[in-house]
């Protein structure tokens, strides 16, 4: 008997935390990472990869977004729709102003000081 691939409402997600900001912003992180997502992460953060005489600021820059494009399942800006797509998500990072973006990093670190405390934060 061929076994049927479940379907996507019955394949186990990771737990989400919500984190509000001051201005009432939610962001929903996943509880949960791959050990090949903790690698790659770890690679990211070292600056493997980047090209010779990048600044550590390169390799910074792209472990938040690295963090964020595996992390971030929903973010709610301002009482508006969720943004839910991974590449809306990853854009709206980008078009980020500056207080968002040190917010954004901040519940980074707090979530992986919470959740996956063998990670080292950016």
């Amino acid at each position: 008997m061929a076994r049927r691939k479940p379907r996507k409402a019955d394949q186990l997600r990771a737990p989400e935390h919500e984190y509000r900001s001051p201005e009432g912003d939610v962001i929903a992180l996943r509880g949960a990472m791959t050990p090949g997502t903790r690698a790659e992460y770890a690679r990211t953060r070292s600056g493997e990869g980047l090209a010779p005489g990048a600044a550590r600021e390169d390799a910074w820059q792209r472990a938040v977004e690295f963090l964020f494009e595996r992390l971030a399942a929903r973010w709610e800006i301002a009482g508006t729709e969720p943004i839910v797509k991974q590449q809306e998500l990853l854009a709206r990072l980008r078009f980020a102003s500056t207080d968002e973006r040190r917010w954004i990093r901040d519940v980074l670190r707090e979530h992986l000081a919470e959740h996956f405390p063998d990670l080292e934060a950016p």
